[in-house]
């Protein structure tokens, strides 16, 4: 009888491999078919043109990561569409006269009203840091200026520290970002996927934040 429960046991042990190789497949295909989903809703996140582009607001605030947007802020300043313009993520040893040399525009102009923030190595740096330096000048309102592409990832992080803070994404779309058909230049889709992904870490961050917070 032994022996025969024996075989009877091998029998089935393909067949249960089988089974969880099968459940396997399908998990995978099923987190497979939710991330391509939930990449193509995070697509049409991207600000296609900056909004409500008249808005004057308290402070301007740009993320470092690329010349073009810090042309962008400064040309808003000069606008007069904010009080200040805020730059989050400057290299320690970076002063305002040499951003300003290196944007191509007056520091006589414009110094008085920049100001650089050194402390942000990232996107939830860059909530941080923005965060301290708007509750310490008292202002309600800002116009973030980041790349397309970065804009979703940054209102969550922006958003969710300052819930009471009035934000006007302001876009940029760099040249070798290709935001109308991304799709067809395997670049811009490598970098939309690479963006997505950093977003989906940053909303499950969230989400677990409260709890860290209790058990802290």
């Amino acid at each position: 009888m032994r022996v025969r429960s024996l075989r009877h046991d091998r029998a089935k042990a393909p067949g249960r491999g089988w089974r969880r190789l099968r459940w396997l497949i399908a998990a995978t295909l099923l987190l497979a078919l939710a991330y391509g989903i939930g990449f193509l809703w995070f697509a049409t996140l991207m600000p296609t043109r900056a909004d409500d582009g008249q808005r004057r607001t308290d402070a301007i605030v740009v993320l470092t990561g690329g010349s073009d947007r810090l042309s962008v802020a400064l040309d808003l300043l000069s606008a007069d569409k904010g009080r200040k313009l805020f730059v989050s993520g400057v290299y320690h040893g970076v002063d305002v006269r040499q951003l300003l040399d290196l944007s191509q525009h007056s520091p006589e102009d414009l110094s008085c009203c920049v100001v650089l923030g050194y402390e942000a190595d990232d996107t939830r740096g860059n909530a941080v840091e923005t965060a301290a330096w708007m509750k310490e000048q008292g202002f309600t309102s800002l116009r973030l200026v980041t790349a397309t592409y970065h804009m979703p990832r940054s209102l969550l992080e922006f958003r969710r520290l300052m819930p009471d803070i009035e934000i006007v994404p302001h876009p940029v779309f760099p040249e070798h970002f290709k935001s109308d058909d991304w799709w067809r230049w395997p670049g811009s889709s490598s970098l939309l996927i690479t963006e997505y992904s950093k977003y989906l870490v940053a909303l499950l961050r969230g989400l677990f934040d409260p709890l860290f917070a209790v058990l802290a």
